[in-house]
């Protein structure tokens, strides 16, 4: 194996040309922690220098999903403390200036610095997006060279939900979408089954959830490209690509606020539009401007630009209320009635939402060491 790397949270086996990666928390679907990026991160970098490993492959344990994100339930208590030590992350008079340095954020940098490896590995890497593959999951998974979905996936990007922005280069792969496709994926959350997550560009083939173990040992033996024809099926028709047409429309507004505008007028006839429109009223503000903002522009730069956006981004959020009263509405007292402030798209202005896409030295993935 190289250097030690086993936590009791992800596993690693040599199968024959094969290294495997298990994700192996399956009460919580497989949520990612720092340990397991780091994790993660040491055995690629080993096995990319192994002559014995041809091919790579992530899994999850458990039969619920490949992984459901970051493990966000554990920075919650982190981010009262940097809420309490920073004054709340709104930077006075738009200097940038954070004193504290937690945890959280060498989390966020080392998941980035795993989403980079990822994306420019040596080796194929083939990853099995069954079941429920959100947020975290999608950085695992979306960013390599095989990415293979079933009937069973349910994918998605779902950060504005809990008062963030879509990461782990989330907003790179959704600025790649055809049309306007992964800006609604990235606003709205949706659950996107294996037909949308390939039509979105973030998966490649379909194949039977019950074949993932005949597949994955035919990859013991022979390379990736000899192996998926074998046992990949043409997907059914995408919900999401049949509604690019009043999608695109829509999201060409300059706007959060034009964007609803446009799908108020679109309801009568599009049935699809209203729902649209009533999930991200109920989304926090602050973040729908930021991810709107940040999916746009992500789709001109290259993958490393996006992620350095992201952590900023990301920086600012650790420290913003709406992080932590999204995390305490749906995940810790599950009441699912966060209290957002701003609490409506109005007050959220151009200059509070740059204040998010604003440097703070000393906080760049530039800055940091990597493992």
């Amino acid at each position: 194996m190289g250097r030690e790397t086993y936590t009791g949270d992800v596993a690693f086996e040599l199968r024959g040309h094969l290294g495997i990666i298990t994700l192996n928390r399956p009460h919580a679907v497989n949520a990612l922690t720092q340990l397991m990026c780091e994790c993660i991160l040491v055995q690629l970098q080993d096995w990319a220098e192994d002559d014995r490993v041809s091919q790579v492959l992530i899994r999850g344990a458990g039969d619920r999903g490949l992984c459901a994100g970051g493990d966000v339930s554990s920075l919650f208590q982190e981010m009262a403390a940097l809420q309490e030590h920073d004054g709340g992350g709104i930077l006075p008079d738009g200097v940038p200036g954070y004193a504290a340095d937690f945890t959280s954020e060498a989390f966020l940098a080392n998941e980035y610095a795993l989403n980079r490896t990822i994306a420019e590995y040596p080796k194929p890497y083939i990853a099995l997006m069954d079941g429920l593959v959100l947020g975290g999951g999608i950085g695992v998974s979306a960013h390599g060279s095989h990415r293979i979905v079933t009937e069973r996936t349910r994918a998605g990007m779902p950060e504005t939900t809990i008062g963030f922005s879509p990461d782990v280069g989330g907003t790179w792969l959704l600025g790649q979408s055809p049309g306007r496709m992964g800006l609604h994926a990235g606003l709205t959350g949706a659950h996107l089954d294996a037909a949308d997550t390939i039509a979105l560009g973030l998966a490649d083939v379909e194949v039977p959830a019950e074949v993932l173990g005949e597949l994955t040992q035919a990859l013991s033996i022979q390379p990736v490209a000899e192996v998926l024809p074998r046992f990949t099926r043409t997907p059914g028709a995408s919900a999401l690509a049949e509604s690019r047409s009043w999608i695109d429309r829509a999201y060409a507004a300059a706007s959060v606020e034009e964007l609803l505008q446009r799908l108020d007028e679109l309801a009568p006839s599009e049935e699809a539009a209203a729902a649209t429109a009533e999930s991200l009223r109920g989304k926090s503000p602050a973040s729908l401007k930021v991810a709107h903002r940040a999916i746009l522009a992500a789709g001109e730069l290259t993958l490393a630009a996006a992620l350095e956006a992201e952590f900023t981004i990301a920086v600012h959020m650790l420290r913003s209320a709406d992080f932590r009263e999204g995390i305490r509405a749906q995940i810790i007292d599950k009441d699912r009635s966060p209290r957002w402030n701003p609490g409506t798209l109005e007050a959220v202005d151009s200059a509070l939402v740059q204040t998010y896409f604003t440097p703070v030295p000393g906080r760049r993935l530039a800055d940091r060491q990597s493992l």
